[in-house]
């Protein structure tokens, strides 16, 4: 092969390959899909507990603040999704009583099933939640930190699960 031929050879290799600005604008742009169905499902989630949350510890609001870092999610804040996972994991005790322990309310335990399923993607992102979490709090951003603030996320969600059985 002359160096001719494995010039010519290796520019067409090099071509083919992705551009780094093209991968990073699909990223950026699969990102904001995944923010936009997190915010608008945590959204949703909000505006069906605000009814269900009436005579409960504080649901109405948790609800609220749901509401607001979920429209804040929607306006493209990427920080949000920390406070989003946050009471998200806040507005389960809220719903797990008015959807399990209420059989005689049907419509109740109906709307508590479907905001417990809406908030299901943003408990999903629960690591991105914990990387931004770690940045807004002010820790450098290491993997260690990042693990740690993902263990306390986890911790704290099954703390709120199983606060309304204690």
């Amino acid at each position: 092969m002359s160096a001719r031929d494995y010039n010519c050879w290796m520019a067409d290799v090099v071509d083919t390959a992705p551009d780094v600005r093209v991968r990073r604008r699909a990223t950026k742009a699969r990102r904001r899909r995944d923010d936009m169905w997190i915010g608008s499902t945590a959204l949703v989630a909000a505006m069906l507990a605000l009814p269900l949350a009436q005579n409960v510890w504080h649901g109405p609001e948790v609800a609220a603040v749901l509401a607001v870092s979920a429209t804040a999610m929607l306006a493209g804040q990427r920080w949000a999704i920390a406070l989003v996972v946050m009471t998200q994991m806040m507005v389960v005790p809220t719903l797990v009583p008015r959807m399990l322990l209420a059989p005689t309310n049907l419509t109740a335990g109906i709307l508590g099933l479907v905001a417990i399923a809406a908030l299901v993607p943003g408990l999903l992102a629960m690591r991105r939640a914990a990387a931004a979490m770690v940045l807004l709090s002010g820790w450098q951003r290491t993997q260690t930190a990042c693990r740690r603030a993902s263990v306390g996320l986890v911790a704290a969600g099954l703390f709120a699960a199983a606060l309304p059985f204690i």
